[in-house]
């Protein structure tokens, strides 16, 4: 991707990544951390801070997981695709069943 080219992303993704962005917000809020802190413990300047909160997608996940581990969320990051029913789902239809059971 050329440098002057726009990221594109998928408008149902866009309206996901901006929902994070106002939960990860909200739990700062919550916790009652300002912006500078979160930016201070996680290392980046508090436009990456702000940038991460509206959801943008330019953002590395390495400083989403930074910015969810000094809110203390690090390890929502682990609930990402963790009941992934579709691929369960799809794993089952390639198993292989047995006519009969095993005669051990």
């Amino acid at each position: 991707m050329s440098k002057h080219s726009e990221y594109v992303v998928y408008p149902q993704m866009k309206r996901k990544m901006e929902q994070m962005g106002k939960q990860i917000k909200l739990a700062r809020l919550r916790r009652n951390l300002t912006v500078e802190m979160i930016a201070d413990r996680a290392n980046v300047s508090r436009t990456t801070v702000w940038n991460v909160e509206k959801g943008s997608p330019t953002v590395a996940m390495g400083i989403y997981a930074n910015v969810l581990a000094a809110i203390g969320l690090g390890d929502d990051i682990t609930l990402l695709a963790r009941d992934d029913e579709v691929g369960r789902s799809l794993q089952d239809l390639n198993l292989k069943t047995r006519a009969r059971a095993s005669s051990k």
